[in-house]
């Protein structure tokens, strides 16, 4: 193979993100050494894989060392569009850098986004099975000073008023990318929720966050306090599998409504098993006065990797 060939090469992975097992979870392919790749080629490799998002390592790999105490720059791309930040495209990438690129156990991992910086922190030994999970600290946030009227989402959803926790708002919520939180009663209205697209997009065009998120109490028979489900067309995504960004809002939403009875959040939470991709998402917080230190984790499942000519 000719040298100039060989200098192009790419390694690419493929894993599964905040999932139970392999081919489940939510779908990353992660492309390493990409610091030359055009954008426009960035574009087209995510519209290739057509998965959620795809991310891109922009950096030249050759000139890394042990020493090399600096934030990792990568982009992330939807089949659409790029995004300034993504929750399963950050562990995704976080994985595949500790694991290819750093090659042992370091305390944190650092991601410069176009939001900005996020820390990613790996915990070695944490369930009792010994999965291995990554966390990662979100932006401080943000509520919205409206909230939404359920007679309005009963139609972009497909449900009946009755549906909707009264006790609490439905809400914009951002810490870092705004979702629409919205707290339903039961596991029946979570599973019921059929999305009426022209409702939809007229409810997005008044709103910042493009995406619905839904969450009830209850979990598809696992450990979780909680199972959601995530509405994104806007994006190109009829339903997300498992979503780390709107986890995180929901977590501020938990703590800030103090939906368990305090600030505190543990958690877990059941995604995914609506589209046959059962995720699940572990939700902390630790208030600290005023300031919600917003942590979102999973595991990451290695399922490919190869080569991009």
């Amino acid at each position: 193979m000719p040298s100039g060939m060989l200098a192009r090469l790419r390694p690419f992975h493929i894993v599964d993100v905040f999932a139970n097992e392999k081919f489940a979870g939510n779908q990353l392919a992660v492309v390493r050494n990409a610091i030359d790749m055009p954008q426009t080629d960035l574009q087209k490799f995510a519209r290739e894989m057509n998965f959620s998002e795809s991310s891109f390592i922009m950096m030249n790999e050759n000139e890394f060392t042990d020493e090399s105490n600096v934030p990792f720059k990568v982009r992330i791309f939807t089949p659409k569009l790029e995004l300034p930040f993504a929750g399963h495209p950050t562990l995704g990438t976080a994985f595949v850098i500790q694991q290819y690129i750093i090659r042992k156990k370091v305390p944190k991992i650092t991601l410069a986004l176009k939001l900005g910086q996020i820390e990613v922190t790996p915990e070695y030994e944490t369930l009792s099975d010994g999965v291995k999970l990554l966390w990662m600290k979100q932006n401080e946030p943000k509520f919205s000073r409206s909230t939404l009227s359920c007679d309005l989402l009963a139609k972009v959803l497909g449900l009946q008023r009755t549906d909707f926790d009264s006790n609490f708002p439905a809400q914009e919520v951002s810490t870092g990318v705004p979702f629409l939180i919205i707290p339903l009663k039961s596991m029946k209205a979570l599973k019921k929720c059929q999305v009426n697209k022209e409702r939809y997009f007229e409810l997005i065009r008044k709103t910042k966050a493009k995406s619905v998120f839904v969450f009830a109490p209850g979990s598809h028979g696992t450990e979780s306090k909680v199972s959601a489900r995530m509405f994104s067309d806007y994006y190109g995504v009829a339903e997300d599998p498992a979503t780390g960004s709107a986890n995180g809002c929901l977590t501020a939403y938990l703590s800030h409504y103090r939906y368990f009875g305090s600030e505190r959040v543990d958690i877990q939470v059941d995604q995914g098993y609506e589209i046959g991709r059962p995720s699940t998402l572990f939700l902390r917080t630790n208030p600290t006065g005023k300031l919600v230190n917003v942590t979102v984790g999973g595991r990451v499942v290695p399922v490919a990797e190869g080569t991009l000519l």
